[in-house]
């Protein structure tokens, strides 16, 4: 089921026909005026995801046209507190009063030096262009002198929007919360009920990890389709490009319990792709509780996830606690139309971070459940050295086992949704800990290599749990490499769980890969645990 990708050296940066739209389309050229009168056509919302289709497959039959960044040295040279200092008014939030939802746009600038188109779409399925305007935003402390500066720089013309984020009364009903944002690039965050933005999801990854470098595929327009009053769903769309891909993306985002967010894309190849990327999630871990180097900070554990989950189609369950590695790591998961895959944050103990500001211990975990078929391919999950917690240095995504080439296109549909430690369908005992050790014995005179190492695995589950100390439950280990010794497994005090520890020893310096789970009676009665040791992670 899996396979483990050598170490990189190096990390370099279905609806009907619309016969007539599709013919007034092409006729009208590639520009964003030419859409715009389309849209204005009052289109319906149940044909708006096949016409941005068709304006995807044009772009990809074209020459790639790069986007232009911002002309305007006092947006391209303010800092990141400057930015900071620029707020969007609330009582200017769109839709305001008009429905569950609001939404508060993003200034051009700093970072985000190309902006994008973003539509509203009302009832009548007409488009509205949400325009640029410095009377939306507040300007406090150094970015003061800013606003008659930009004010008299795009007198006549359009700046446009870094990104939005959308509001919901997600946690109570007085107060309308962040509930997801859409900015830079093709990132997008979301929570659920009493979490904290966290790991990012985005629309597209192509050529992650590749020596050639990666590319990163834009959202360049929105299209927020205004929900009725008291309508607890909202529906968006998107328009991707890049210089390989374009394509065409449908939001459904649904705050209940847990936030779900149902996605629809199809994209078109203007280029081979080297590595196609699927639903990619993109998080931060820092260090751990299975971290073997020193980390002068006060805090026990900093990440954004702890691990990767993955269910194949006959409910086996994968879990790979996240790692900072020494060097860029690449590892991948082999399935036939698997079931699921996500980052998640399992431990929620705030003991274990003791961060009063970033609530690590509140931070989303994110599932992604593909629907229809989606065949062979691979969840493949990143990990790049980092010596600081801003830097996201975890992906995941799925990358499909047929090639996309030029001409090509793929339609695919998945469920993204946000949960806390554990999903509802994963009845498993679930790894709870993981913690790794020298293998040295306390005064040992002649201890083993440092490469060597002790590992302990703890296992939790409301039936795991119950289970009488005297049983023989047994630990299944498979290494691919290397040798294993000393295994035990026994029960821990109260309800604690069950505790298997092991020793293992490395061969001419290759990586250890393992897999574990336990097992009663022949039966497997826990999820599998899944990990990598590089000898050259300790020095």
């Amino acid at each position: 089921m899996k396979q483990l990708t050598h170490l990189i050296p190096t990390w370099p940066l279905c609806s009907k026909p619309l016969l007539g739209l599709l013919i007034m389309f092409s006729t009208l050229g590639n520009t964003h005026q030419a859409f715009a009168a389309t849209v204005d056509a009052a289109i319906p919302q149940s044909s708006l995801f096949d016409v941005i289709s068709a304006r995807a497959k044009k772009l990809a039959a074209e020459e790639y046209i790069a986007p232009k960044n911002i002309e305007l040295d006092a947006l391209n040279n303010i800092d990141y507190q400057d930015y900071r200092s620029i707020r969007f008014k609330k009582d200017k939030s769109v839709w305001k009063d008009e429905s569950l939802y609001e939404v508060q746009l993003f200034h051009p600038g700093f970072l985000y030096k190309t902006p994008v188109t973003i539509n509203t779409v009302d009832s009548d399925s007409k488009r509205n262009r949400l325009p640029f305007s410095t009377n939306f935003y507040q300007y406090d402390s150094t970015a003061a002198p800013l606003k008659d500066e930009i004010d008299k720089s795009v007198a006549n013309m359009q700046l446009g929007h870094a990104g939005f984020r959308l509001h919901y009364p997600l946690n109570t009903n007085e107060y309308k919360d962040e509930v997801m944002v859409f900015q830079g690039a093709s990132y997008f965050r979301v929570v659920g009920p009493n979490q904290v933005y966290g790991l990012s999801a985005r629309g597209l990854a192509i050529d992650t990890a590749e020596a050639s470098g990666e590319e990163f595929p834009v959202f360049k327009e929105f299209w927020l389709v205004k929900p009725k009053p008291q309508q607890t769903n909202i529906v968006m769309f998107a328009l991707l490009d890049s210089p390989t891909v374009s394509g065409a993306y449908r939001f459904d985002i649904d705050p209940s319990t847990n936030t779900a967010v149902k996605v629809d894309m199809q994209i078109f190849a203007r280029k081979d792709v080297k590595k196609l990327g699927v639903a990619p999630l993109t998080s931060m871990f820092y260090h751990g509780e299975n971290s073997t180097k020193f980390f002068d900070d006060y805090r026990p554990e900093v990440h954004d996830s702890d691990g990767l989950l993955t269910q194949s189609q006959d409910n086996k369950w994968i879990w790979r606690p996240l790692n900072n590695p020494a060097q860029l790591s690449v590892t991948s998961f082999s399935y036939n139309n698997p079931k699921g895959f996500g980052l998640a944050q399992r431990d929620r103990d705030f003991n274990n971070y003791f961060d009063t500001e970033a609530h690590y211990h509140d931070r989303p975990s994110l599932w992604i459940e593909p629907e229809g078929e989606w065949g062979n391919g691979r969840v493949e999950l990143v990990e790049i050295p980092t010596d600081t917690e801003t830097n996201d240095n975890i992906v995941s995504y799925w990358v499909p086992e047929k090639s996309f080439k030029a001409g090509d296109s793929l339609k695919l549909s998945y469920k993204m949704t946000t949960f806390n430690a554990q999903l509802n369908q994963h009845e498993k005992a679930r790894v709870v800990r993981t913690r790794i050790g020298s293998a040295a014995l306390p005064g040992e005179d002649n201890p083993p290599p440092k490469s060597h190492r002790q590992f302990t695995v703890d296992f939790s589950g409301s039936e795991l749990n119950q289970l009488s100390e005297k049983l023989n439950v047994i630990a299944d280990i498979q290494l691919t490499t290397g040798e294993v010794s000393d295994v035990t497994v026994q029960k821990l005090p109260d309800t604690f769980g069950w505790r298997v520890a092991f020793k293992i020893a490395p061969q001419d310096g290759k990586p250890v890969d393992m897999r574990l789970s336990l097992k009663l009676r022949d039966k497997e009665i826990s999820e599998v645990w899944s990990y990598v040791w590089y000898p050259n992670d300790i020095k």
